[in-house]
């Protein structure tokens, strides 16, 4: 490995993207031995994203930039996964991370997960270290298993635990997503008694053809009122969905401006944004 000071990083950008994804179904159709269930779904990226800056460092320390008082270092993905891929490199440079938040936090979005995919295909990088894509995925399931999805940069059919990807292109419309003003227990609504664990398995025509469903809406809906409410009201427009276990609720649109003007709409103390679907993550080109 050649002597970072002597690296040039003119190609490679100073803020790196990490964009959100939507789950456009999702069901579980079982369960492993090992208690992890087994999943179907669909990611779909949009381009609303977190932003990540580094600096490499020689005396092989990881840290944040600035304090994150909501996000522990110890659950912090950006700091496991750079912690992750210096181990497993045994390389002895280190990194400052400074991550500017956008997507919002607990909403079904996947933004840890998106951060230290992120933070892996950027150190892969700047620190020159020649992993491949495959080997990048598997570091990234150990932190979770949204973030393979997020470093391979194509949206995607999964199966398994969320890790068995299969590329997929899709319609690319305009989006409206809603935040309520809550935060759900993954944990509480995977242990729901209600939660239908054999869903019947789904072929991707079949979900390119309609069929598909978030199994934990109607879970979710019943626990958080809120949620409740803000897909009511948004029915009124559109077809809404619950991404991930919630609590961010979407729905899709033909144009920029139908979307927008459905946001303009919404009640005044309510919190939403409008981004565009994506097939092919920003950092495609980098990986």
């Amino acid at each position: 490995m050649r002597d970072v000071a002597q690296t040039s990083f003119k190609n490679l950008p100073d803020k790196w993207s990490a964009p959100a994804k939507l789950n456009l179904f999702l069901h579980i159709t079982g369960r492993r031995p090992d208690g992890y269930h087994l999943l179907q779904t669909v990611f779909q990226f949009i381009d609303y994203c977190d932003f990540l800056s580094f600096d490499i460092r020689k005396d092989g320390l990881i840290c944040r930039a600035v304090d994150l008082p909501e996000i522990d270092e110890q659950t912090d993905l950006s700091l496991r996964a750079a912690k992750l891929l210096q181990n497993t490199a045994q390389t002895p440079l280190g990194a400052t991370i400074q991550v500017e938040k956008h997507i919002p936090m607990g909403g079904g979005l996947g933004g840890g997960s998106s951060d230290a995919a992120t933070t892996l295909i950027a150190l892969n990088s700047l620190w020159e270290l020649g992993f491949s894509v495959d080997q990048l995925a598997g570091l990234g399931l150990k932190l979770g298993a949204d973030v393979p999805v997020f470093v391979r940069g194509h949206a995607a059919w999964a199966e398994g635990v969320g890790e068995a990807l299969v590329a997929i292109d899709l319609p690319e419309p305009w989006y409206l997503v809603l935040v309520p003003d809550c935060h759900v227990s993954t944990g509480e609504i995977f242990n729901d008694q209600e939660l239908t664990r054999d869903a019947a398995p789904i072929k991707i025509r079949d979900f390119l053809a309609g069929q598909g469903r978030n199994v934990f809406e109607p879970i979710v809906r019943r626990q958080y009122p809120v949620i409740d409410e803000v897909i009511v009201w948004l029915s009124q427009y559109a077809k809404p969905r619950l991404t991930g276990t919630g609590a961010c609720v979407f729905a899709e649109f033909e144009s920029e401006q139908a979307a927008k003007d459905i946001a303009e709409k919404l009640p005044g103390n309510w919190q939403g944004f409008v981004a565009r679907g994506m097939n092919k993550s920003p950092l495609l080109e980098y990986i």
